[in-house]
């Protein structure tokens, strides 16, 4: 493992200069105790398994990234599969937070039937459950992708893979396309044959 968290120096190279900004956002972005630096990686942490190279504030703005407009304003957010109001979280929940936290308007799509679907579906041999290819949900959300979309983001209580040789993974999104995917699968204590709490 090569990653060492960086300085206090580094991290304020990375977000580069603030001098233009009134207070408010210059004390939101200047690190200080608010928030704890990144930790050094252990056992099978991403950072401990995977190379990274980090990305300074300023490179991110040169990526030119998607950035909600006039016309590319609102998220959207795909239930897909069942959502059954007993499992966690509620899609009303998650919208009113989505809209809070990002300033835009949240909406939800009708759900997607997955058996109506063409998605590859697979079982994980370690947990039994059925796991869904997330390459193939990107591919439905971009084709019915909104005009006045900023994104589409599904959201599922179904496991998801994004290779074969991949055992799980939370989410996927394509940044360019303005689509990804999210399970909140094994958040759910009955995933694992656990009771939910109260």
């Amino acid at each position: 493992m090569d990653f060492k968290p960086p300085t206090s120096t580094e991290r304020i190279g990375a977000i580069g200069s603030t001098k233009g900004l009134s207070a408010a956002p210059r004390r939101a972005l200047e690190p200080g105790d608010d928030f704890e630096p990144i930790p050094v990686p252990e056992g099978r942490d991403w950072l401990a398994v995977h190379q990274e190279t980090g990305q300074s504030f300023d490179e991110f703005v040169r990526c030119n990234p998607n950035q909600p407009g006039k016309t590319r304003n609102k998220i959207y957010l795909q239930p897909l599969g069942e959502f059954p109001k007993y499992k966690i979280p509620l899609v009303e929940r998650l919208q009113e937070y989505a809209s809070c936290f990002f300033g835009l308007q949240a909406q939800v799509l009708p759900h997607i039937n997955l058996s109506k679907q063409a998605l590859t579906t697979r079982i994980n041999p370690y947990t039994g459950n059925r796991q869904v290819l997330t390459s193939d949900v990107l591919a439905i959300l971009k084709k019915n992708l909104p005009s006045d979309a900023f994104c589409t983001l599904a959201i599922t209580m179904e496991d998801l893979y994004p290779e074969p040789s991949w055992n799980f993974v939370f989410g996927q999104a394509s940044l360019r396309e303005r689509v990804g995917v999210y399970s909140f699968a094994r958040y759910d204590p009955t995933f694992y044959g656990q009771k939910r709490g109260m």
